[in-house]
């Protein structure tokens, strides 16, 4: 009797199973959609209906399920792919692309997740670059200028996305190199042509600088030779001014000069201890022993 009167009453019981029940089915029948996300209601894989606004929705539990797409602008950066160019050239090139989903069904039937769609972009964007890179040389496309390329493969790729509820914002090239290998001998070139150059500019200095010298010396020489032309008409007036003035006082006292010139003999020819011997007849011993000057010495 007392375990009887213990037990919940039956209907109590079923009400609350009844409410936890509903408080499952209703939560799983709540959709909460994001500013960031859009959502897809699906009815066993089929499509039903497009969530686009944000706030709390409502799908039947169990029966339809809800897939989350995102809102903002999505970015797929692609693998390096080697392309050919006008020019016959390799280019290792790697892109990123910036796009939206502009229709959900379109998206979610077509390619139906994010990764899905990324593949989508990489083969249609590469093949619009690979088609253009086939109609330009190597120098527009590593070029600061390339912009317009972008442009004509962003377009042609906006129009094949479409189809798969895809909108490409734009196309953007991250690297353009050669491959490793043709970049090694890019390099060596490159260095040959440097070495080429350094050679050319040695070469043209040495050059300027043989004229430089060159000229140098002929301005040397020009004065050299002015100068020495200077100092011989300096020393010939100096030579034609002594000689006058030898002249001159020749004439006033011959004897005087003779005596003058004599004694500026000795003095260069006789050192400091040096003897000197004289004949006794000679004049200059007689005026050493008898101290007697020539006439215009006395003066």
């Amino acid at each position: 009797m007392k375990n009887q009167a213990n037990r919940l009453p039956i209907p109590l019981v079923a009400a609350i199973v009844a409410l936890a029940v509903i408080a499952v089915v209703a939560v799983q029948g709540i959709v909460i959609v994001d500013e960031t996300n859009q959502a897809i209601i699906t009815q066993f894989g089929e499509y039903r209906r497009t969530i686009n606004e944000a706030g709390l929705h409502y799908k039947i539990p169990f029966i339809q399920k809800v897939s989350f797409l995102e809102r903002r602008m999505l970015s797929s950066d692609a693998l390096s792919q080697e392309y050919l160019t006008l020019d016959k050239k390799r280019a290792v090139v790697d892109h990123v692309t910036r796009w939206r989903i502009a229709d959900p069904l379109e998206f979610f039937v077509t390619v139906r997740t994010e990764m899905g769609a990324q593949a989508r972009l990489d083969d249609i964007v590469g093949s619009e670059l690979r088609r253009q890179l086939a109609v330009h040389n190597l120098e527009n496309v590593i070029a600061d200028d390339r912009e317009p390329i972008m442009e004509l493969i962003a377009e042609s790729s906006r129009l094949e996305a479409k189809r798969f509820g895809i909108h490409v914002v734009d196309v953007r090239i991250k690297r353009a190199d050669l491959p490793p290998a043709v970049q090694q001998s890019v390099f060596q070139r490159m260095e040959a042509e440097r070495k080429r150059e350094s050679a050319r500019y040695r070469a043209e200095g040495e050059e300027r600088g043989a004229l430089i010298r060159a000229e140098a010396e002929r301005e040397r020489t020009v004065i050299l030779a002015d100068a020495q032309e200077a100092a011989q008409t300096l020393r010939g007036e100096g030579d034609a001014q002594a000689i006058a003035i030898y002249a001159e006082a020749f004439n006033q006292d011959p004897e005087f000069y003779a005596f003058t010139r004599r004694l500026e003999a000795y003095e260069k020819l006789l050192g400091e201890k040096d003897i000197l011997v004289l004949d006794s007849n000679s004049d200059f011993f007689k005026y050493l022993v008898s101290h007697e000057m020539p006439a215009g010495a006395r003066r």
